[in-house]
């Protein structure tokens, strides 16, 4: 069946079956009969018909009439665990892991669909920022736990964020094909593209150079990166074409010495290229080869890199095949054992900036910096204190609606009443194991009154 005619079909049905006031709604999450009304379903002849209803239908089938509120219908079987929509800070405690952790410090709730993403930011003690797959951006001030900023103006799911060097803007990258420059605190986009040659996966500020780089993929399914302007999105001022790869490329920059390090999802290799700000702008150098493919890629901050064999950066390979995490370290080979300055300059350091209080009012400062000649120097150990919440309640009809989450779809209400019905099971198998006991209990009191020694 054409596009069209299944548009056209669930257009019809939906018309005459909801109330005009609930005709703004995400029709379906995925294309699968499970998530289609019975009379959609015998609506369309095929199941090829009822598989063809992509996202992209759904969108095209949204009312933007006034007033109206979401509509959906709940998939009768479940295919997974509820995915998890609150962020759990953690506490790395003294010498490292010795053990499994299970209790988080800090539970923060906020986000009605699961969590994708999460950056600190870079200046600001305890200011943490969090983009879920409601397609907002949350701030969270951790000294109240509790979110104080909401940034709300991406119309689909958010894929990437990057900060400047004070944290003063954030750029995202969203699966809607667009670039955003966002002033954090107030929400303000400042600047914005929209990415169809080159769409964009992966963003990352270039430090000072108010410059960006993005990776994704052009209009003939090559890998690209792009260079762009942040104060002019209207075009990239450069785009390179990478290879033909379908993995995704993450960008890693390094500030101190202008390197930017492209690794590929599923690749084992991973390149070097020098960034400038006169053309051509970007110059690759070379590359790093392995045979063992990468699912992901951790970074080791600057303060921990081996210093005296003039180390200027370290990546944490996931090696999935093998099942370890291997460290690469990136060396510049130098014979002299003296302190090299040319690669190791003033570089930001562990401690903040900022105050949540300072940040949340206006004020931007740079990141406090640290020499690496000496070493680096432990600070003293800053104890995070997780704030102590006040129990809140909504009541309606008696029932508090924070200690008791009425269920949102049918799947929800099956295993809370199943839930109900196991613990209703339980309680009358104690019932009556109490029963049992008392009786027991009874006769053995009747036997000692009756027995001659009480006579």
């Amino acid at each position: 069946m054409p596009v069209r005619t299944v548009a056209k079909v669930c257009r019809d049905f939906l018309e005459k079956t909801l109330p005009k006031a609930q005709r703004r709604w995400s029709l379906f999450s995925l294309a699968t009969p499970c998530n289609l009304p019975p009379g959609l379903s015998r609506a369309l002849p095929t199941t090829l018909a009822r598989r063809y209803l992509t996202r992209q239908i759904s969108e095209s089938l949204v009312s933007e009439e006034e007033g109206s509120r979401g509509f959906s219908w709940p998939c009768p079987a479940s295919r997974g665990p509820p995915s998890p929509l609150q962020v759990r800070i953690w506490e790395i405690p003294e010498g490292g892991l010795k053990r499994n952790m299970t209790e988080a410090l800090l539970e923060l709730h906020g986000h009605s669909r699961r969590v994708g993403l999460v950056e600190w930011h870079p200046t600001t003690n305890n200011i943490l920022f969090s983009a879920g797959y409601d397609y907002k951006v949350l701030i969270w001030n951790l000294d109240v736990g509790e979110p104080v900023k909401m940034i709300d103006c991406h119309s689909d799911v958010i894929l990437c964020m990057s900060f400047n060097t004070d944290g003063s803007l954030l750029t995202t990258t969203c699966k809607d094909k667009k670039l955003r420059v966002i002033e954090p605190r107030s929400g303000r986009v400042l600047q914005e593209a929209n990415c169809k040659n080159h769409r964009v996966n992966r963003v990352v500020f270039l430090g000072n150079m108010k410059r960006l780089l993005t990776t994704g993929v052009s209009r003939w399914n090559t890998r690209q990166i792009a260079l762009w302007d942040q104060e002019d999105l209207s075009m990239p001022l450069i785009e390179e074409e990478i290879d033909g790869l379908s993995g995704l490329l993450f960008p890693f920059y390094d500030a101190d010495t202008h390197m930017l390090y492209l690794a590929g999802k599923g690749d084992g290799n991973i390149r070097y290229y020098e960034i400038s700000t006169e053309k051509p702008y970007l110059s690759y150098l070379m590359e790093f080869r392995s045979p063992a493919p990468q699912k992901g890629l951790g970074v080791m901050p600057k303060h921990g890199l081996d210093v005296s064999a003039c180390e200027v950066f370290r990546f944490y390979k996931l090696v999935t095949l093998k099942g370890l995490i291997e460290p690469i370290s990136m060396i510049v080979p130098r014979r002299s054992d003296s302190y090299q300055e040319d690669i190791y300059p003033m570089t930001p350091g562990t401690e903040p900036a900022l105050t949540p209080d300072e940040w949340l009012g206006g004020i931007n400062r740079d990141p406090v910096l640290m020499s690496l000649k000496e070493g680096y120097k432990k600070s003293p150990k800053m104890v995070f204190k997780a704030p102590i919440k006040e129990k809140k309640s909504v009541v309606v009809n008696g029932i508090d609606l924070l200690e008791n989450v009425p269920p949102r779809t049918e799947n929800e209400l099956l295993r809370m009443f199943f839930r109900q019905q196991d613990e209703i099971r339980r309680l009358k198998e104690e019932l009556a194991q109490k029963d049992i006991r008392i009786r027991q209990l009874q006769l053995e009191l009747k036997n000692l009154r009756n027995s001659p020694k009480n006579c």
